[in-house]
């Protein structure tokens, strides 16, 4: 049963890997389906709250949750958490994280809003 709440861990993981490239990469589909570019744009007013508000995005607390039942201690063992993980909780200045996920906002601003927009 252990095993099935650590696996349950590292889907979450890859959840948060998938969801932190539709924030930077959102608007190409966002561009397209106007319901993708609502959502695209919630996702990044989210974000900056996030780190404006120094809150822990929810999927880190349910994965924290998901180990502690599994009685995992430590990042240790699988692929996915040792490699995704290293991405997902990269150690970045939280001052140049906040700058990228500006820059991330006024890219997709551009593509939904620039002249080249579809209204």
């Amino acid at each position: 049963m252990k095993t099935l709440f650590l696996a349950a861990a590292d889907a979450v993981v890859t959840l948060h890997l998938l969801w932190i490239v539709f924030l930077i990469l959102g608007a190409i589909p966002g561009r397209r389906w106007a319901w993708v570019k609502w959502i695209h744009l919630a996702s990044l007013g989210f974000s900056i709250a996030l780190q404006t508000f120094s809150w822990i995005c929810p999927l880190t607390h349910v994965e924290i949750w998901l180990r502690r039942i599994g009685g995992a201690q430590a990042y240790e063992g699988t692929f996915i958490r040792h490699y995704i993980e290293s991405l997902v909780y990269v150690t970045v200045p939280p001052g140049l994280l906040f700058s990228g996920t500006l820059m991330v906002v006024a890219a997709s601003l551009w593509v939904y809003f620039g002249p080249r927009a579809r209204l």
